[in-house]
């Protein structure tokens, strides 16, 4: 084993970034990203810097024919469940499987509310041959269609990656060459990942611009609906792109224990996913109350804007959420 993967191995075991192993050692990220890519060798300096930090010899760091780590002390780390270089194969090749219908299954909760608002708007103006409470009742059954449809595709994929759901929660340890094979191809996804990403930033922001020609043509009803359902259909259509890439690119990530997937980040998830399961029971709520409460309007199809703020909320919750929990850990 080179000196390359045995530093990926004893950072991860560590649980630090590469942004935090280089602060210890008082060089550059771009550095520590060198040695660990085989670009360069740190100094004898630093070999001892490093020996001392991970508790291991400086032979094992140099001799590429000694494979199991020598430490220079008693070590009672618990071992980290590793990840073979089969299994990681398998693990992006249904993520690759997965990405099309993740993506799918999101659009489709996203413009499941279409049907709704437009029929409603048309039947308000006597439009479609159906009344307004028949309009809304066609439009509720064709919207829970669509979010079936959705669960059931979720469903499949969670059911497909379900062996390798510990790469969310636990920290891991990988076979030789498994790291190197992950940013390779993570590399090589790279170009694909921007492509989408930027494209379905495009989308969302042009997906405002419905919203804006109607408020400047005449104010009709019947306008302004189509209007919002352009807009869903354009933000449906940027989250597919976000999501079909996301899911391949979350994937490597995972193995790599990098991006959202850092050993931090995972000791924080089961704090996010309490809070967004509550969050979303009070949303849930709100729209029903809203909706058909005492005083409520009873149209579910003038409540869309429910979710849309609920949606926005939630990022920003998140985000306060991830930023006291870090400032937590700090402390």
């Amino acid at each position: 084993m080179i000196f390359a993967d045995k530093l990926i191995t004893l950072r991860k075991k560590a649980g630090w970034s590469q942004e935090e192993l280089a602060e210890k050692l008082g060089v550059t990220r771009q550095s520590v990203s060198k040695w660990e890519g085989a670009q360069s060798v740190p100094d004898i300096d630093k070999i001892l810097q490093l020996a001392r930090l991970f508790g291991v010899t400086t032979d094992y760091l140099l001799k590429e024919e000694q494979d199991e780590p020598e430490y220079t002390a008693e070590d009672d780390t618990p071992a980290l469940r590793k990840v073979t270089l089969a299994q990681a194969n398998d693990c992006l090749a249904k993520a690759q499987a997965n990405a099309p219908k993740m993506a799918l299954a999101t659009a489709l909760c996203i413009v499941s509310p279409v049907p709704l608002i437009f029929l409603g708007a048309l039947s308000t103006n006597s439009l479609f041959p159906l009344s307004e409470g028949a309009s809304a009742g066609l439009g509720l059954t064709i919207l829970l269609v669509l979010i079936a449809i959705a669960v059931v595709l979720f469903m499949q994929c969670g059911a497909a990656v379900k062996p390798y759901e510990f790469l969310e929660k636990e920290p891991i340890d990988t076979e030789y060459g498994v790291t190197g094979l992950v940013q390779e191809r993570r590399d090589a996804f790279a170009a694909r990942y921007n492509s989408a990403n930027t494209l379905g930033t495009v989308l969302c922001i042009l997906a405002a611009v419905p919203l804006f020609a109607a408020m400047m043509l005449t104010d009709t009803e019947v306008l302004s609906a189509s209007a919002v359902c352009l807009l869903l259909v354009l933000v449906a259509c940027g989250v597919y792109a976000f999501v079909r890439v996301g899911t391949i690119q979350d994937a490597m990530d995972q193995l790599l224990e990098t991006g959202d997937f850092t050993r931090d980040a995972k000791a924080r998830k089961g704090v996010i996913g309490a809070v967004a399961a509550a969050y979303w029971l009070v949303v849930v709520a709100i729209f029903l109350f809203y909706t058909f409460g005492p005083y409520g309007n009873g149209q579910p199809q003038y409540s869309w804007f429910i979710w849309a703020i609920g949606g926005i909320l939630y990022a920003a919750l998140v985000l306060v959420v991830k930023m006291a929990l870090r400032k937590q850990n700090n402390n």
